[in-house]
């Protein structure tokens, strides 16, 4: 089995062609730091016109690398959603013109779900069900993966994403970006306790995650001038770690015969997060698995690979599926407090 992957949900154009073995064939991918970096954060038109312009490229050149044509391919799969609408759309619909033009099988691919199956892609062995914490910049949540298309959500976050608190971060500190490697960079040479900052929701019986006063905090600590920019980020890093790790506890003590505690998404590249997950993981006796650093991140290789899932299911979809700017995994759990409300 061979699928094409093509991913666009937010400032990273990708596309991968993997095997049903698990071989990565290949794997293209252009950032855009240098066209966001001036406005410290992404621009969803700047983002949109870029993948338009890079990804025609970077599918052509994926297909070389794999030594393939479009016709030895079994299905192309994409990002339909969540994301940047405008983004989603090129790459679904240069996945559709593809697979049209190409008689072959079109899948839609929930970007988060494409995060809660990249662990599978390198570790042969990690079977359903299992804990999935998923960080990223515009997702927070503890999930049971139960298998193909089937999730329970435990938690979620009820104002900002952890990935977005550690940009926020970065842009306060002037640290630059991304954010999320520029606050762990400065975080090495600070002192974690030096600023006494906020853990919100730590210990409570709520089993959500809340962030947006832990950003406000940093910004009061910057303003106040007392302390250093590594101490700051060293501090925000140590209350975000605190907070992730007493709500994952909290929800596997909730979860129902889980295989493994999994840790995927953009923050899941944080050194400091993997290794306090990890403590997590051995003081419960479970195994603990994370992809490397280059499948954390966004990229068209864990697209590909959640397109192998889904096809072996016989799951694919017609040429009228939609991009979607919203899209939850579990789309029956209850409202988390707050969700929806606007001040």
């Amino acid at each position: 089995m061979l699928i094409l992957g093509l991913e666009s949900s937010c400032d990273e154009t990708a596309a991968a062609v993997v095997a049903g073995d698990r071989r990565v064939l290949s794997h293209k991918l252009a950032g855009q730091e240098a066209d966001h970096a001036p406005f410290g954060g992404v621009v969803p038109e700047i983002a949109a016109r870029a993948h338009g312009e890079q990804l025609p490229g970077l599918v052509r050149g994926a297909l070389a690398e794999a030594g393939v044509t479009l016709a030895d391919v079994d299905a192309v799969a994409a990002t339909a959603g969540p994301g940047l609408i405008g983004g989603v759309m090129v790459g679904l619909v240069t996945a559709k013109a593809l697979a049209l033009s190409a008689g072959k099988p079109l899948i839609t691919v929930n970007h988060l779900e494409g995060h809660a199956y990249s662990p599978r892609l390198v570790e042969p062995g990690l079977a359903f069900p299992y804990l999935l914490l998923l960080v990223s910049g515009g997702h927070c949540q503890l999930l049971e993966v139960r298998g193909v298309g089937r999730f329970r959500r435990l938690a979620t976050t009820i104002d900002d994403a952890v990935g977005e608190a550690f940009d926020k971060t970065a842009k306060i500190l002037g640290l630059g970006f991304p954010g999320g490697p520029a606050v762990e960079r400065a975080a090495a040479t600070g002192d974690p306790f030096a600023v006494p900052l906020p853990r919100p929701l730590l210990g409570t019986q709520e089993p959500h995650f809340s962030f947006a006063g832990l950003k406000s905090a940093v910004l009061r600590a910057r303003d106040a001038g007392t302390h250093s920019v590594p101490d700051i980020a060293a501090s925000f890093q140590q209350a975000a770690v605190e907070c992730l790790v007493d709500r994952t506890e909290r929800a596997l003590a909730r979860a129902v015969d889980v295989t493994a505690l999994v840790v995927a998404g953009g923050v899941a590249a944080n050194r400091r997060v993997r290794s306090a997950l990890e403590a997590v993981a051995t003081a419960r006796a479970v195994p603990f698995v994370a992809p490397p650093g280059w499948l954390c991140t966004d990229n068209a290789a864990m697209i590909a690979w959640a397109g192998v899932e889904r096809l072996r299911e016989g799951l694919t979809d017609s040429l009228d599926a939609p991009a979607r700017a919203r899209w939850p995994l579990d789309p029956d759990a209850e409202p988390a407090r707050g969700a929806g409300v606007k001040a």
